[in-house]
């Protein structure tokens, strides 16, 4: 069992850094509001720390899972942050879903250090997380991965190495780019199904089984139609990514049109009131249009 730091205890980070200490590892957590870390703390017996620098210190894996990429370099770069506690052949795992620009720029600041960095963003949401049944998509050097997965192995329903730094954070947008696609053609199927008058629920139940099927239909329908929208991944979050897809494709020339339109669809929910709540959300704008 290893000595591993988890920094960032919100929706994900919490119950994954519990997940590691279930599977016997030694955790020190930190998070910027401490009640919380100490609130983990009690319910894992695990630690906390005030800094990232001092739950970074003496550990094998440092975790980090915050919000975007201004809080991932507070927390790893300054006098109070994970690098400057971590020992050389020690490696950084990030969670965190942030720019492939600075997971290149903290693995350059990293390994001058002799400090390990394996990009590691994750899929799943609110419920993988707790369930430990994440995907975990990673980029770094081979070395690091394979000392990192077993741990990472904690939460994770599948974990794959698919390139050299950054290429796990690009993964990342593969995966949100298809989110933002698949939410926004289940939006229009169920708005149509009831415009129609069809029981949307009994048309999903035939669907779902077919050509048709996706995760986010068998698991977000119901609720989409029941305009419950509270239990998973923000459209505030869900903007922050696509921006980051969009601002790649400008760079590599991808062209991302449909992306593009729904990241747009989501300001209109955002404008409704609906920062908070869940991807799904993307039918209340439909809704919202007829009036």
């Amino acid at each position: 069992m290893a000595k591993v730091s988890f920094l960032g205890l919100g929706v994900m980070g919490y119950p994954m850094a519990g997940h590691l200490a279930k599977a016997g590892h030694e955790v020190t957590v930190y998070n910027r509001t401490s009640a919380k870390a100490e609130k983990w703390a009690s319910e894992h017996g695990g630690s906390f720390a005030a800094t990232p620098r001092e739950a970074a210190e003496g550990a094998d894996f440092v975790m980090a899972c915050v919000g975007n990429d201004d809080d991932l370099r507070a927390v790893c770069l300054g006098d109070d942050g994970a690098f400057a506690g971590m020992s050389a052949g020690s490696i950084f795992v990030d969670h965190t879903t942030v720019s492939a620009k600075v997971t290149r720029e903290l693995y350059a600041v990293a390994d001058a250090k002799q400090i390990s960095f394996v990009d590691a963003p994750v899929s799943g949401g609110q419920a993988g997380a707790e369930n430990g049944q994440l995907g975990v998509m990673c980029g770094g050097d081979q070395g690091a991965y394979d000392r990192a997965e077993p741990v990472i192995d904690a939460y994770a329903k599948a974990c794959k190495r698919l390139g050299e730094n950054g290429a796990g954070q690009l993964t990342k947008m593969v995966n949100q780019i298809c989110i933002a696609g698949l939410v926004q053609g289940l939006s229009e199927a169920l708005h149509f199904a009831d415009k129609a008058g069809l029981d949307g629920k009994a048309v999903v139940e035939v669907i779902s089984q077919g050509a048709a099927g996706s995760w986010q239909m068998s698991n977000r329908f119901e609720t989409m139609i029941d305009d419950e929208f509270n239990h998973g991944f923000a459209v505030d979050w869900m903007r922050k990514d696509l921006g980051i897809c969009l601002d790649t494709a400008d760079e590599n020339g991808a062209s991302l049109p449909v992306t593009a339109l729904v990241d747009q669809f989501y300001k209109d929910v955002q404008k409704l009131g609906g920062g908070r709540w869940d991807t799904s959300s993307l039918i209340k704008r439909l809704r919202a249009l007829d009036g």
